[in-house]
């Protein structure tokens, strides 16, 4: 077992790639924001809408390569490759065919994604043009999703890192160009946003296919595994990754539905909101790299049979949360009066962006530790149900339903609106600490 400051030292080695990774992925979403919302709040308001759909996406996603990092983890500190092998295959496959879905929904019936979350016509009509070029980017971002995090659970983590750089690097250049018209190019506006994104998915997929290539990466993908599914593991991946989409399908319509709500309030709310999340997700890429981190180290400990080890290397992950915490909240409150200055924004709409940020200050705090909980210690000891249980009950029963009655029955003011919309993360902290101290989570899942 390493020591407090040796296991510092190689968390932080970890994290600080991942947590790169994170905020390159936030800086293509601020870049979108930055440059529409010098256009207009419509163009802001209608690309912030359209990108619920490919957040939700990302969301199954993401609780699909959870649940994988839960078997690879383990199989990773057992040394099998091929059990690896088969899970990517597993993962992939499943990914690939959720996104051909949302892809599906977003040519067919755009205007109807868009009315979820919106009754304002310009909104939905600049949203339906968003959609229907982004929507090819879905199946890149399966690709890509599946496959770095795959390698992130074995502790490959720089690739990740350099990927995701070429393709912010990408966007931001074809944003700029597109959205504003700059020299030869045509001014897009909205659409130009869209390809941007695009490109950007299509630069991460290259060089993908570049790595993969390589005979130094220690695992490949193999189409016999794709095709035809290892039905042990395939029950095992079903177990431990079923609750894990299910816990991010039902906390990502949570979230969108809180968007829905908000978005129903106006264009001044909704373009505030949009400003708040993305500074949100910049102050919690440490946050969300340690849950991730901790996933990898406590999953690789359990499935080298090192119980108690991973039981402190669980107290340590903690504590350098809340300090990530305190960090994150002290940043929001330090970029309030920036943003407020740099927004192109209705008076109303800053007075909103306003409060928004003091809100979010100490909801990051909450946030951040209930995901290292979660995502990363919960769910590196195989204790995949606990979430799933967790926000259907806070969110959906609590923060949801009285944030609804708060806005379209009770009449409440916005700031009320918002802060009951955000109150879940604060009910689950003593939830999460019940659970972390029983200790259910310490299992081995490998075979």
């Amino acid at each position: 077992m390493l020591s407090k400051k040796d296991f510092y030292k190689m968390v932080i080695s970890m994290v600080i790639p991942i947590a790169l990774q994170n905020l390159i992925n936030v800086g293509v979403q601020a870049a979108d924001v930055l440059m529409l919302g010098k256009v207009s709040e419509t163009v802001l308001s209608a690309s912030s809408l359209g990108g619920q759909i490919s957040y939700i996406m990302t969301l199954i996603f993401f609780g699909i390569t959870s649940g994988t990092t839960v078997l690879t983890a383990q199989y990773w500190g057992k040394q099998d490759l091929d059990a690896i092998e088969r899970i990517l295959g597993i993962a992939l496959k499943i990914a690939v065919i959720v996104s051909c879905l949302f892809m599906a929904a977003a040519i067919a019936v755009p205007e109807l994604l868009m009315k979820i979350y919106t009754s304002e016509p310009d909104v939905i009509a600049e949203g339906v043009k968003y959609l229907r070029i982004v929507c090819f980017a879905y199946i890149l971002m399966a690709v890509s999703m599946v496959y770095l995090n795959v390698l992130k659970s074995m502790e490959r983590v720089v690739i990740a890192t350099i990927c995701y750089g070429a393709s912010f690097l990408t966007n931001v250049a074809i944003n700029a160009l597109l959205i504003f018209g700059l020299g030869p190019f045509p001014k897009m506006g909205i659409m130009g946003a869209a390809v941007g994104t695009l490109c950007a998915r299509i630069v991460e997929v290259l060089i993908i296919c570049i790595y993969a290539g390589k005979k130094s990466v220690p695992i490949r993908f193999r189409g016999r595994y794709f095709w035809h599914m290892d039905k042990v593991l395939l029950k095992d991946f079903l177990i431990f990754s079923l609750p894990v989409v299910l816990n991010e399908l039902m906390w990502g319509l949570g979230t969108s539905m809180n968007t829905a709500v908000m978005g129903h309030l106006g264009k001044a709310v909704v373009a505030a909101n949009s400003v708040a999340q993305v500074i949100r997700q910049l102050v919690t890429v440490v946050g969300f790299g340690i849950a991730s981190v901790g996933a990898i180290v406590i999953g690789k400990t359990i499935g080298q049979g090192e119980m108690k080890a991973a039981e402190v290397y669980g107290k340590y992950i903690v504590q350098l949360t809340v300090f990530a915490g305190l960090i994150g909240a002290g940043l929001v409150l330090i970029l309030r009066p920036l943003m407020l200055g740099q927004m192109e924004m209705t008076l109303q709409a800053k007075g909103y962006l306003s409060m928004m940020m003091f809100v979010m200050s100490y909801f990051v705090i909450c946030q951040m530790y209930n995901s290292t909980m979660v995502v990363g210690i919960f769910r590196g000891g195989g204790d995949t149900r606990f979430g799933l249980v967790l926000d259907v009950t806070t969110m959906w029963c609590c923060s949801i339903l009285f944030g609804a009655l708060a806005a379209f029955v009770w009449k409440l003011p916005v700031n009320i609106v918002y802060m009951i919309l955000l109150g879940d993360e604060v009910i689950k902290i003593p939830l999460t600490t019940w659970r972390y101290r029983q200790k259910k989570w310490l299992r081995d899942v490998t075979r």
